[in-house]
């Protein structure tokens, strides 16, 4: 909508007026990224809204937008004759509420549509474009062929085949992580008498992780469970009956983000006490060091401990493996030449279950032998590991 042809746009509210050919209407631009972004969509009064790259969003905010749309014009002008939500997004993973809702749930009021998709496969199984692609006849001839060269088969489903998968946008926080070796081939059975050591992680999407830290060192990640838009007090009543009926008769140990331990500006309770007045007896772990916490999680995932790898995860827990295969990452930096990636991981879906497990490890001693202690006095923030029989503290 070129600004000479259709009106200028107003940068400083975000709107664009459009004018023309008895069309009257005032578009509204927002960044709606994260659950906390809601709070700019709750006093507007919409007919209908577009949500671009939906797979990027939480559920949150798309339920938000929806109550605010059938707003605008109100019954005094004649009420609404449409009204809705319209959304557009590459297919995104098995466990997104998108899938949920497009292929379990259904719901009356939604309706999915999927694109013919660029590529198929043919008979042998080779990826061919597909000749009902849409917009072919825009694209130079053998785009898509040439595009096919050099991608990994999740890309080619994903953003070419139009199917159900995981991509990988960033530089994974745990390159050391090998799902196929990583992941037991079958569920993982408590050990009897270790005691569970649980990770917890807070904010509106908490998440905590069950683990046992086994006789020879290593570890088994037993359990995760994994929420949206929950506070603390609706998450200890899901935690605290989880670990309750999944192992009544083991010490369970419980390890959270210390951040947990400011208090709220409405009760002036933190998370911590709130856990523990409904049965779950939490402390903070000893750090919140984003290296220390990574070093005490990948130390482990290079080890063999007994023949086994340092951590083996049951494969039901699917949040964790797909965050530590790469959904909790470092996000690209947007700019030309080399490529560059943000210092602090990307706060996401998967982020919440990984730096659960980071708490957990850490309230269990994995990160004793990592401090961040420079013996000679300068800046240099390094990790040094702990030696007292050499003089090193």
């Amino acid at each position: 909508f070129r600004e000479e042809e259709f009106g200028a746009v107003n940068r400083q509210s975000m709107t664009h007026r459009i004018r023309r050919q008895g069309l009257d209407i005032e578009v509204l631009f927002r960044a709606l990224d994260t659950p906390a972004d809601v709070k700019k969509v709750l006093s507007l009064e919409v007919t209908g809204a577009w949500l671009h790259e939906a797979r990027e969003l939480p559920l949150s905010i798309v339920e938000g937008i929806a109550d605010r749309c059938g707003r605008y014009p109100p019954k005094a002008m004649g009420g609404v004759t449409w009204r809705g939500v319209i959304m557009d997004t590459n297919s995104p993973d098995t466990d997104h509420w998108w899938y949920r809702l497009a292929e379990i749930e259904r719901p009356s009021e939604w309706a999915f549509f999927m694109q013919p998709p660029a590529v198929i496969r043919d008979p042998d199984g080779k990826w061919v474009v597909n000749p009902k692609a849409e917009n072919i006849k825009n694209l130079d001839d053998g785009y898509y062929q040439r595009n096919l060269s050099g991608k990994s088969e999740d890309h080619i489903r994903v953003y070419y085949g139009g199917e159900y998968g995981f991509i990988i946008d960033g530089k994974p926080v745990y390159p050391e992580y090998n799902d196929s070796v990583h992941t037991a081939k079958a569920p993982l059975d408590a050990i009897p008498g270790v005691p569970l050591i649980v990770g917890l992680d807070f904010g509106l999407t908490p998440a905590a992780i069950v683990m046992q830290r086994l006789p020879s060192g290593a570890w088994n990640w037993l359990a995760e469970l994994t929420t949206e838009d929950h506070g603390a007090v609706r998450f200890a009543q899901l935690l605290g009956p989880f670990l309750r009926h999944r192992w009544p008769s083991l010490e369970v140990e419980i390890y959270g983000d210390p951040a947990g331990m400011g208090r709220s500006q409405t009760d002036e309770q933190t998370v911590f006490e709130i856990l523990n007045a409904h049965g779950v007896p939490a402390r903070p772990a000893p750090s919140n060091d984003p290296t220390l916490r990574r070093e005490a999680v990948a130390s482990m995932l290079m080890r063999l401990t007994d023949g086994r790898p340092g951590i083996l995860v049951d494969p039901r827990c699917m949040m964790v493996r797909k965050g530590m295969r790469g959904g909790y990452q470092y996000r690209r930096v947007q700019v030309s030449g080399d490529q560059r990636f943000h210092e602090v991981p990307y706060k996401n879906r998967y982020s919440h279950v990984c730096e659960a497990a980071q708490y957990g490890m850490l309230g269990a001693g994995e990160g004793d032998t990592l401090i961040e202690h420079d013996p000679w006095g300068a800046k240099r923030g390094a990790l040094v590991v702990t030696a007292p029989e050499l003089g090193v503290i």
